[in-house]
């Protein structure tokens, strides 16, 4: 029998369906939002989560437009038995997508904002028919790609009224990545022009709206303090800390044994577990899906999502960032939780001002995740938080790596020089890669922040290979780094390091730093773990 194919990328729930590519069936979802009925519901998830193909799902769902044919799409998924299949095909829906609305300027950027509103309307235009001639005109207008900013602002809303008419029933609004626009602005330096549209442009389709049935929004931040949303009663924000609908994004492990058995995958489930799963959303714990539908594709355990998830705000924070932040994160990718506070809403401007704000970046952007182990008073915004899996491990090293060493390139002749013994080598590696850290760091008063990155750096660079530990207590005191091998037949390395400011006193230092080991009795470890061959560098 003919399998089906690995969705790769593809967002459009009717094609997966007509297509016959592999479905992991969230239609429950639908019915979830049915029993709840919030008037406006914000999903904030990081991404590549699968909102947008759940956003697809819910517009074929609903959408009057060709009910017919939409309503084979879910012959046999969950939601056809459900009672709720009678919503099928009632109302209008805008679906907008504002993922890829970016631009250098706020000009740009609204030039795209018009094309995307020129899509949607020429979609529509057929409702023409039933309008008055001041209606008429201005629809034309926006359609026509020629009104004025402010008639913009108001776009998504007159569209919902112009649909309300036609077809007699309210609209459906769907917005996806609402928050994307946002912070590109932020990030390009119009972020006022973007505020005092967006603000306008959401709350008019979304708040005092008579002919708005439902309204879906979805987004990684939850930038509540924006003004976007003030005064948005009706509006109900579920992030990853909710219980409710924790299992439509991402995947679960049954779903994820069914997708590997399907594809006559030869896994281990434990390494795919470590690599890809330890997302705790509400009280599910769920995968990476854009990583497993890489692996199955692939076939190959490697880092499939950090590297395409789009990091410019997170490494922009990384810039400000402060010592204690680069001393957490060297915890964290040691495997450690930590707690921390995780405030309700936020505005981007703190986000890139405060230390503290970029630990809720970390979590709803999915480099962090809540520990299971956490018993949470309900009243308390204090979270354990670690980071979930070794791709993410990965991520932060390799960050690191391209950041501030140089090269991976430079990194992998270091690791080869040390291999091989070729010491000199080294020693001329890793000055040129201090170099390179200088010009981004302060050597008098950031040296513990370089120490850190060269850390983390180190830790993702030779995950798999060998254990790194910095920092641990051994014989009569504490060494600075250890690199254990996995397999104990292998060399391990035990360094000391030491400051000096003068080049002349740096062969003193590095004698001092190589007699500290041995006085110190640094190998004790190493040596009870079975471990003979042992290099100490100063």
């Amino acid at each position: 029998m003919r399998k089906k194919a690995v969705p790769v990328g593809i967002e459009d729930f009717e094609r997966i369906i007509r297509e016959d590519y592999y479905y992991v069936d969230k239609t429950m979802l639908i019915e979830e939002l049915l029993i709840n009925r919030a008037p406006v519901t914000l999903f904030t998830r990081p991404r590549r989560f699968g909102k947008t193909l759940n956003m697809s799902m819910i517009k074929y769902f609903f959408d009057v437009k060709n009910k017919e044919e939409n309503k084979k799409l879910f012959e046999n998924l969950k939601i056809y038995n459900s009672e709720y299949m009678s919503e099928q095909g009632k109302y209008p829906v805008i679906f907008i997508s504002l993922k890829d609305l970016k631009g250098d300027t706020w000009g740009k950027c609204f030039e795209n904002l018009k094309k995307t509103m020129y899509k949607i309307f020429n979609e529509y235009e057929f409702v023409r028919e039933k309008l008055n001639m001041v209606e008429k005109r201005e629809f034309d207008k926006i359609w026509e790609m020629k009104d004025s900013e402010e008639n913009f602002k108001t776009s998504l809303l007159d569209l919902s009224n112009y649909l309300n008419k036609y077809y007699g029933e309210k609209a459906i609004i769907l917005i996806d990545e609402y928050d994307a626009p946002i912070i590109n602005a932020f990030d390009k330096g119009y972020y006022n022009e973007a505020i005092n549209f967006f603000q306008t442009f959401y709350s008019s389709a979304l708040k005092t709206n008579n002919s708005l049935k439902y309204g879906i929004l979805t987004g990684i931040t939850r930038i509540i303090k924006e003004g976007i949303f003030s005064g948005l009663n009706n509006l109900y924000v579920n992030t990853i800390l909710s219980r409710d609908y924790s299992e439509y994004f991402g995947l679960l492990e049954s779903e994820v044994v069914e997708m590997l058995d399907y594809f006559d995958m030869k896994y281990k489930i434990e390494e795919v577990r470590e690599w890809y799963n330890g997302y705790i959303f509400g009280e599910s714990e769920v995968y990476n899906p854009w990583s497993i539908v890489n692996y199955v594709r692939e076939k190959e355990i490697k880092a499939y999502w950090a590297n395409v998830s789009g990091n410019t705000l997170l490494e922009n924070m990384l810039n400000h960032a402060g010592e204690s932040v680069y001393d957490d994160l060297k915890k964290f990718t040691d495997g450690e939780s930590i707690e921390k506070y995780i405030s309700d809403g936020t505005t981007i401007k703190s986000l890139l001002s405060n230390d503290d704000e970029i630990w809720q970046l970390l979590l709803y952007s999915g480099y962090l995740t809540k520990d299971e182990k956490q018993e949470k008073e309900s009243d308390s915004n204090v979270y354990n938080l670690k980071i979930p899996n070794k791709e993410i491990r990965k991520y932060f090293g390799n960050m690191f790596l391209n950041r501030f060493f140089g090269t991976e390139v430079k990194t992998n002749i270091l690791i080869k020089a040390l291999e091989g013994g070729d010491i000199k080598k080294f020693e001329e590696t890793l000055g040129e890669i201090m170099i390179n850290m200088l010009s981004h760091f302060d050597l008098d008063k950031e040296m513990e922040k370089i120490y850190q990155v060269f850390m983390i750096g180190l830790v993702g660079f030779l995950m798999g290979k060998y254990e790194i530990i910095s920092n641990d207590e051994s014989g009569y005191g504490r060494y600075d780094l250890a690199m254990i091998p996995i397999k104990s037949n292998e060399k391990a390395y035990l360094m000391e390091f030491k400051i000096s400011k003068t080049k002349k006193g740096m062969e003193e230092s590095a004698e001092k730093a190589l007699k500290q080991i041995d006085e110190k009795k640094y190998d004790t470890k190493l040596r009870a773990r079975g471990i003979k061959n042992i290099l100490k560098i100063g």
